[in-house]
């Protein structure tokens, strides 16, 4: 290393930094030398990483930027030779590195490579190898017609050359270009070193252009081969500030250029060709900026308009091309800006907004130097021959052209695109398409994150936005439908979208398709914004123009709340002569009721039954609920229909839903808010709401809904709470339409006539919650604990705990709490429930349970007296003499229980 005080410092690369810098290092440049075996072709630095790529015949050699921390105040930069790709046969003109992919030109082919990391695994080598070399032997087997033979290497020596076809090779395809690559690493460090694989992204091979007869190496070789990066810079068009400062890679591009013809390139998430650039002369070079394509020739400083930023955008953004976001397409043509002249243009380079140039003047004869050579199709005479310069040479100018703004070029572009604005074609779209691109590409430089210039890019955006709506909505073209997305992207109100239409006499000509599917979309949409009378009465006249049959849709929307409705009844009159539908009756009386013209709205409502109305609300579902800020909110109809005909609105709702037009928790919420309970009570028109759809529900939902039912039905029985409004539909209704709810047991009504209800119990909750527990819905495991607030002091309650446990096959539980609590039905519940395979407790457990109570005389001894001789008659009937002896007491009184013997012993003989 070379330091001392010089203000220059020459180290090699790899060199111990940390052990030569010392503080008099801060203030010095650093020279950092890269040894290389070979002679170098070409170099390449990624705009990414800062890695440096270096070409040499057959290979090229990376080279990785390192960060060495001398000190916490001090840092320097290093580099360290890390891999090196062994390529056969290949001489690279130019080379191009960013963020792992690598690209290679010769004269006429390009090929570009990604290597990819991959995990260190114990046959690594050979892993790799057999990667890179299965494009070869795809080649040798598949394309072997294509690959040059000793043939034309032998007639390529005598003056002669072998032209093969022009190929594209896109994607997995590219394996066949038959271009072997062979890693090497070369970090000192394996442990930690990255392994590599290649993948093949792209190649293809041009053929020179013949026309003229004559072959010259610079009339036909590929040149300007440029990778572009873009990154990921937040969503500018939601929000007015973007979300993301850090630069994260989004897209990739590649550029390079024939002559005449220019290729650009799409190669990160999708390999694909973007545009196409012809010129119209000779090029000498080119380069690609996120905005423009600057392209030089001997004279003239050309610029073309790029598609980066469209193609980034639908990258970054998975919401453009639908209907809320739009972007211009990547496959619109590409323009020509503008031309500049110059004289002897060599060279061209850019930095930000600035265009750096370099000329030479020559004293020489032009036409001498323009003159096409006349030389036969040799790669002999084709090379370039250089000549020795001379020791001072005059006529070079560095020109640095600064670039007009964003903001400036994008209001020139809109003022020119109001030329084309009266005849109404395609090219204003395509200007304003241009200038919206112009902007969106500088909004995605990560370097404009809050600052000035970036609202004022945003503002422009958005009038880019609204303007490109405009097109869409007034023109007649294919792709009306953009109206929709760029109007929502340029944050304009329905009503400030409603005062830029044109003020023309022709109204037929006024509404075209675009504005009408604006118009449509954002009303179904139900926007949080609210029309003024005099924007409503516009809309209501553009549809009885346009498209009169959506006028009951368009009253519904609830920016449409401020209408006037006797306006509305007036049109709604004229489409229902020409179409008489369900919805434009409903909306007549939404809008009578509106008006307070209840003999209108009765008349309306009075023309349909309540079944077919149901169907006008499926048709249109705003006539019931509408939705502002997040919220459904029921309408006026709705509130006119709780008070009037409650049934009506509960099956229309119950419609909704089995039409998917409401979720079951909206449907919960709507009745909550239309009954005015906003805390946890349910009103009764929510149970009626359940009741009706137990019927046609199943699984999951079908147990919800139970347990919703249950609870509530507890609830106002332990609570002693009467409904708010009599029940839609009665136990007994329930029975009868709903399988859920059962035929209530014989045992349970006998439990309820042994004494008088009490007053404070709805008796028709006590029967519905008794029928559901009766029937084969109910999982009784999951019904207990909502069981806990009914207590077993009355019938009611024990009944209802009775049926749980019966239901999880716990009748022993359950004779026990008859026995202790309501013994006069034990009988009956035994003679419905002890069947089958709970026969046997009739002896194993009433019997001794029945004569274990009556030996202490009690309130209860006649009954459970009463109770033990239905028992032994039914056991007697059922053991044989000898079991029926052995379940006896044998403390019991002989005279009671001789009878019952005598029973079995008959009963014996008989069989």
């Amino acid at each position: 290393m070379s330091a001392g005080n010089s203000r220059v410092c020459v180290r090699m690369v790899g060199h111990k930094v940390e052990e030569s810098y010392s503080a008099l290092s801060k203030e010095q440049m650093s020279i950092v030398e890269m040894p290389l075996s070979d002679p170098p072709l070409c170099i390449s630095c990624c705009p990414v990483n800062g890695d440096l790529l270096v070409g040499c015949k057959n290979k090229l050699v990376m080279f990785c930027l390192k960060y060495l921390v001398i000190n916490p105040d001090f840092s320097v930069l290093d580099f360290e030779r890390s891999l090196i790709l062994h390529i056969d046969n290949v001489i690279p003109a130019e080379i191009a590195l960013c963020a792992g992919y690598v690209a290679i030109t010769t004269e006429l082919d390009v090929l570009i490579l990604k290597l990819k990391s991959v995990k260190k695994g114990a046959d690594d080598t050979e892993l790799c190898a057999h990667e890179i070399n299965a494009p070869e032997k795809l080649v040798n087997e598949g394309i072997k017609d294509e690959a040059p033979s000793a043939l034309s290497s032998q007639f390529e020596s005598d003056d002669f050359v072998i032209c093969q076809k022009p190929t594209e090779l896109l994607g997995e395809e590219s394996k066949l270009c038959g271009i072997s690559v062979t890693l090497e690493s070369t970090r000192l460090n394996t442990e930690d070193a990255e392994h590599f694989q290649v993948c093949y992204i792209l190649y293809r091979r041009f053929t020179p252009d013949l026309s003229s007869f004559v072959f010259s190496v610079e009339e036909t070789k590929l040149h300007s081969l440029q990778m572009l990066p873009m990154y990921q810079t937040g969503s500018f068009t939601t929000d007015n500030r973007k979300t993301a400062a850090k630069k994260e890679l989004l897209s990739l591009f590649c550029f390079f250029s024939l002559p005449h013809v220019g290729y650009l390139y799409t190669i990160g998430n999708l390999v694909e060709l973007l545009s196409t650039y012809q010129y119209s002369e000779k090029s000498e070079q080119a380069v690609l900026t996120p905005q423009f394509l600057h392209v030089i020739t001997s004279n003239s400083l050309q610029c073309f308009t790029v598609r980066c930023s469209a193609a980034a955008a639908r990258d970054e953004d998975p919401y453009i091309d639908t209907t809320v976001k739009a972007c211009p397409p990547v496959s619109l043509d590409v323009c020509a800006l503008r031309m500049q002249l110059f004289i002897g243009l060599k060279a061209i380079c850019h930095f930000k907004n600035h265009i750096i140039i370099l000329t030479k003047a020559d004293t020489e004869d032009i036409t001498e130097r323009r003159r096409p050579s006349r030389r036969l199709l040799s790669r002999k005479t084709g090379s370039v021959t250089l000549k020795a310069p001379s020791e001072s040479e005059s006529g070079w100018n560095l020109y640095i052209v600064n670039t007009i703004s964003t903001i400036q070029l994008y209001k020139e572009m809109v003022d020119y695109s109001r030329t084309y604005e009266n005849s109404r074609t395609e090219s204003c779209i395509h200007l304003l398409s241009e200038a919206h691109l112009l902007v969106r590409a500088a909004l995605m430089d990560p370097s404009l994150i809050e600052s000035e210039e970036e609202e004022e890019l945003l503002a422009s955006f958005k009038e880019s936005c609204a303007l490109l709506g405009d097109c869409f909505s007034r023109f007649d073209t294919k792709d009306y439908h953009l109206s929709l997305p760029y109007y929502k992207m340029s944050d304009l109100s329905m009503t400030e979208i409603l005062k830029r239409v044109d003020s023309e006499e022709d109204r037929a000509q006024k509404y075209e398709k675009g504005f009408i599917f604006y118009l449509n979309h954002s009303l179904y949409e139900e926007l949080n914004e609210e029309l003024s009378k005099e924007s409503a009465a516009k809309v209501l006249q553009i549809f009885h123009l346009a498209e009169p049959n959506q006028l009951p849709h368009v009253l519904c929307s609830p920016c449409m709340k401020n209408v006037c409705p006797s306006t509305a009844m007036e049109y709604l009159q004229k489409v229902e002569r020409i179409v008489p539908t369900l919805v434009v009756t409903l909306t007549k009386a939404a809008m009578a009721l509106k008006m307070g013209d209840l003999e209108t709205y009765k008349h309306e409502m009075d023309r349909y039954t309540e079944t077919k109305l149901a169907y006008g609300f499926i048709a249109e579902p705003r006539l019931l609920r509408q939705q502002r800020r997040g919220q459904v909110i029921p309408t006026e109809l709705a509130l006119y229909l709780k008070e009037t005909q409650r049934g009506l609105l509960v099956a229309s709702v119950l419609a909704l839903y089995e039409n998917s037009k409401i979720e079951l928790e909206e449907a919960n919420a709507y009745f909550k808010m239309l009954c005015g309970k906003n805390d946890d009570s349910v009103p009764q028109l929510l149970v009626d709401f359940w009741e009706a759809l137990v019927v046609c529900c199943q699984g999951e939902v079908l147990q919800d809904l139970l347990l919703k039912l249950i609870s509530q039905y507890v609830w106002r029985l332990s609570g002693m709470q009467y409904p708010d409004t009599v029940p839609l539909k009665t136990a007994e209704d329930l029975i009868n339409s709903c399988d859920h709810y059962g035929l209530i047991f014989p045992w349970v009504i006998f439990m309820m006539s042994l004494g008088p209800q009490s007053d404070e119990v709805y008796p028709e909750d006590l029967s519905k919650l008794q029928s559901l527990l009766c029937g084969p819905s109910v999982n009784a495991t999951s019904v207990l604990p909502f069981l806990e607030p009914l207590l077993e002091d009355s019938n009611a309650g024990l009944s209802i705990h009775v049926l749980c446990t019966t239901r999880m096959g716990e009748c022993e539980k359950s004779i026990d709490k008859l026995l202790e609590r309501c013994p006069e039905a034990v009988i009956s519940y035994a003679q419905h429930e002890l069947k089958d395979e709970n026969r046997a407790l009739w002896w194993t457990k009433l019997l001794p349970d029945l004569c274990k109570r009556t030996r202490c005389p009690g309130e209860d001894y006649s009954i459970l007296v009463s109770a033990l001789k239905e028992t032994l008659s039914v056991v007697a009937t059922e053991l044989e003499l000898k079991d029926f002896l052995n379940v006896l007491p044998e403390d019991g009184t002989a005279a009671f229980f001789v009878p019952h013997l005598l029973q079995c012993s008959q009963r014996k003989l008989v069989t």
